[in-house]
């Protein structure tokens, strides 16, 4: 009987792939999860829980994301500084005009660990309000959503 060995991904084996994803008309819960699961590697067959082999993903169009039923209005994101009445809170829509590419990161960063492994898989993470990036030299890869709502590299 020969025993059986866990194969496990080493630094040689980590190799970061570049993908470009369009947010427009995506629901933000989909897009989020999806490019977590890239994130993290779970795409791959070399995944290995306790190592970073994810890949690098470009969001463009952040701000033409999709929200379904009142989350415009009625969703907040809430922030405290510790001291009375230190509590602040901004609906999606006042943030979005702030800074449209902030529910879309902090969603991503939600579907993470909480971890210095998830500080480090959000670092591949780059988002962008418009159509344009700069990062056509590392040629990413196009990822599209299919009428499931699944992701689809190629």
């Amino acid at each position: 009987m020969t025993k059986q060995k866990t194969w496990t991904a080493r630094k040689e084996d980590l190799k970061g792939e570049w993908y470009v994803v369009d947010a427009s008309g995506v629901a933000l819960g989909r897009l989020a999860s999806s490019v977590a699961r890239i994130l993290k590697g779970k795409h791959k067959p070399t995944y290995t829980p306790h190592l970073n082999t994810g890949d690098h993903v470009i969001v463009v169009n952040a701000a033409r994301i999709l929200l379904t039923g009142g989350k415009l209005d009625g969703k907040t994101y809430t922030r405290y500084s510790g001291y009375p009445s230190g509590l602040r809170a901004r609906t999606v829509r006042e943030q979005m005009e702030r800074d449209p590419t902030f529910p879309v990161t902090n969603a991503v960063r939600g579907m993470l660990q909480n971890n210095t492994l998830g500080a480090d898989m959000l670092k591949r993470l780059r988002v962008y309000a418009g159509p344009e990036h700069g990062h056509a030299a590392q040629a990413p890869k196009a990822l599209r959503f299919d009428a499931k709502g699944e992701i689809q590299i190629g």
